[in-house]
């Protein structure tokens, strides 16, 4: 039996960052599939595991407890999966971390297809990515980060670090472009979401996405337009 249930659509995107966690932690899970995903969140918010709009949820079998939105399911992970950090400054800034890395899907994504990329809007959004990138940097030199450390310094790799690889790495193995992009603009980023993702229970999680996802990175019109303006 496995220890959790997620409820995500059959694509890596936010449910990958959920996937990751558990999977770095050793914790097993099963998937509920789309059309139960379809069904919980068209029926009465009273019958649902936990009041939510979309997924991903995900329900801890063994504490009974269910979770919706992915800062919120990688914080209560972080939290009782002891991936936290001990000080309140650096729980605070993993706690960024994630939230940045949700910001960062939404606008890659343009608010989950509100619109459409052309190249031209692309070409435009890419300063902004570039900015993200060297947040992600900054943050990591200001906590002495090295080619061989870690997001938020210490000796063992924590949450930030898996939502950090699962962030840049699912979305520059799918899209060569972004990865060159990356090395140039955030080179100790990049190397570090190469080491984590290295990591045997990450490499296998990667694996078993591509087989199960083929080159897709998030669902619908808004992905063929990422395909498109990327050239995947």
């Amino acid at each position: 039996m496995s220890d959790f249930e997620l409820y995500y659509w059959s694509v890596p995107f936010r449910g990958q960052f959920v996937r990751a966690v558990l999977a770095f932690a050793g914790k097993t899970w099963s998937e509920a599939g789309d059309a139960a995903i379809a069904a919980a969140m068209s029926g009465p918010v009273a019958a649902m595991p936990v009041p939510f709009m979309g997924p991903p949820l995900l329900i801890d079998k063994k504490a009974d407890v269910a979770i919706a939105q992915m800062p919120a399911i990688l914080f209560y992970l972080g939290e009782t999966l002891d991936l936290m950090p001990a000080t309140p400054a650096l729980r605070a800034l993993t706690v960024k971390t994630i939230n940045d890395a949700n910001d960062v899907i939404d606008e890659i994504t343009l608010d989950g297809g509100r619109a459409m990329w052309t190249a031209e809007s692309w070409e435009a959004f890419v300063p902004r990515l570039q900015k993200w990138m060297t947040i992600w940097e900054e943050t990591g030199r200001r906590h002495g980060l090295t080619e061989a450390g870690f997001l938020l310094g210490g000796k063992d790799p924590g949450l930030a670090d898996v939502v950090t690889a699962t962030l840049w790495s699912t979305m520059t193995e799918r899209f060569p472009k972004l990865a060159a992009m990356l090395d140039e603009v955030a080179p100790l980023t990049a190397a570090l979401s190469r080491r984590m993702s290295a990591l045997p229970q990450l490499a296998k999680l990667a694996a078993k996405a591509r087989r199960d996802y083929g080159d897709a990175y998030c669902g619908g019109e808004i992905g063929a337009s990422l395909q498109k303006v990327l050239g995947a």
